[in-house]
């Protein structure tokens, strides 16, 4: 029997691995690590199993696994039983592979920024237009490539919408859900999933989700 780990930090992009743990219906652990209370940032005892310190992290029969992206393609390929990914080959797969990319590299740059800049108070003010630009150019981006059917690849759910839902929840949390309503009712869809709901039960408090 394969053995399944998820070292998880509450509040975090940790989350979106436990509701693709939920949907494949894997047996898996969770070791829970909590934020400080004034700094926000994970604690130490993460860098126990990784030097940065950081989740989500996910071992497999002991092999340690890290990035989100490399974890959500791992699990869709190795369990996902034909679904959860494009076939191979097709031109899907590599749009696919674009927004498995495009999830953790240009759309999580000014969520950061935002988040950090956020704390500097005043001194963040020369930033902020460009900031805010990048925001909305991106969650715009989001809202415009989703299909018909709610996914942002197909007709089904598949590893990129797993990714992207993170994004798009920062989109709804920031007070955007008018601006973007089709990014809000993917959210909407996610969060009206039974194995969402058992992952929030898992995972504790969400961001207020």
């Amino acid at each position: 029997m394969t053995s399944i780990v998820l070292h998880h930090l509450n509040n975090s992009r940790s989350q979106r691995v436990l509701w693709l743990l939920e949907e494949l219906g894997l047996a898996y652990e969770v070791r829970h690590y909590q934020r400080d209370a004034v700094t926000n940032l994970a604690p130490p005892e993460l860098k126990a199993i990784h030097p940065l310190g950081k989740s989500p992290l996910l071992e497999i029969d002991g092999q340690l696994i890290e990035e989100s992206g490399a974890i959500v393609q791992i699990l869709c390929e190795r369990f996902g039983q034909g679904g959860w990914l494009p076939e191979a080959g097709t031109t899907e797969a590599d749009r696919h592979l674009q927004l498995m990319h495009f999830a953790e590299g240009s759309a999580m740059t000014p969520i950061l920024l935002n988040i950090y800049i956020g704390r500097l108070g005043e001194a963040a003010a020369p930033l902020q237009p460009r900031v805010q630009e990048q925001l909305a150019a991106h969650f715009g981006y989001l809202e415009s490539i989703l299909r018909p059917s709610g996914h942002f690849i197909g007709d089904d759910w598949t590893g990129a919408d797993v990714m992207l839902s993170f994004p798009a929840e920062i989109a709804v949390l920031s007070g955007n859900a008018d601006a973007y309503p089709a990014l809000a009712a993917f959210v909407a869809k996610i969060h009206a999933r039974p194995a969402w709901q058992r992952a929030r039960e898992v995972g504790g408090a969400y961001y207020g989700f």
